[in-house]
């Protein structure tokens, strides 16, 4: 059997290949995690793993996104500020972002 493109039952394989993949790196971390006593010193890391993949997703947006990246940064901070609302902030990041592209910059 082939994996081509035009084959539908190859692409459902790969899709619930992927999915029995997800699954099993999550349920493993849960069961790895399980393993252990978790310490003063595990658990300040894990509290400070999210702010950890924020800044590791924002800086190569501000790095190599330009003027656009900088302003969808700035106004997706300036919404969470004022709205503590995550929805608001990823809109208005794009939206500041579409008016920078859209001016020209």
């Amino acid at each position: 059997m082939s994996l081509s493109a035009h084959d539908p039952w190859a692409f459902a394989g790969i899709v619930l290949a992927m999915a029995a993949a997800v699954y099993l790196t999550r349920v493993s971390g849960f069961w790895l995690i399980g393993r252990f006593t978790i310490g003063v010193r595990l658990r300040r890391m894990l509290d400070a793993l999210p702010g950890a993949i924020i800044a590791a997703t924002v800086l190569p947006l501000l790095v190599h996104g330009g003027l656009a990246g900088l302003a969808a940064v700035i106004g997706a901070l300036a919404a969470m500020l004022a709205l503590r609302n995550d929805f608001a902030a990823v809109l208005a990041g794009m939206a500041a972002a579409a008016l920078v592209r859209f001016a020209g910059f």
